[in-house]
């Protein structure tokens, strides 16, 4: 297995179904998730749908990369979302986020093994191995942190049918 293809099969481990580094994946995570709970914030934390969207905005910026040789995101605007306001909208948004996955995944596996060590649009930003891989890594780094804003959502709900029960 080439060097791309390894990478395409990490973005792919992470976002669409992969079980091997964190035992679960954004899709899993969020496929069947109501907007209402992907939107709700726990204390300040970000919400789930933010952390999907901040995850799918860099995923457009490399993808764009491919498709155009542009680099049209900044981190200032990555988590400037506009609200999900229903559950079509949500669907929508996740519908994107598997396929521009699995867009990129694709650009990655075909791409020439050279142009891995090359510039990522330009030297400052280092090479394409560089980005697609902080990107994945990033993207277990937000996995992560939807995975405990899940797990303190479903302790406040037990905790609050507990007291109902009493």
């Amino acid at each position: 297995m080439t060097k791309s293809e390894q990478l395409a099969n990490r973005l792919q481990e992470v976002i669409l179904n992969g079980t091997w580094i964190a035992n679960t994946n954004f899709k899993d995570q969020i496929d069947n998730l109501d907007w209402k709970i992907s939107t709700k914030k726990v204390g300040s934390l970000h919400s789930i749908s933010i952390l999907a969207q901040h995850i799918h905005y860099y995923i457009m910026g490399i993808k764009n990369v491919f498709d155009h040789g542009k680099l049209e995101i900044k981190d200032k605007y990555s988590f400037d979302f506009p609200p999900i306001e229903s559950q079509t909208e949500w669907d929508v948004f996740k519908n994107k986020f598997w396929g521009d996955t699995e867009k990129l995944a694709e650009l990655i596996e075909k791409m020439p093994e050279g142009q891995l060590n090359e510039n990522f649009v330009d030297e400052k930003y280092g090479s394409y191995l560089r980005n697609i891989d902080g990107m994945i890594e990033h993207s277990y780094y937000h996995l992560g942190q939807l995975v405990l804003i899940k797990k303190i959502m479903n302790e406040k709900n037990t905790q609050h049918n507990t007291v109902d029960k009493l």
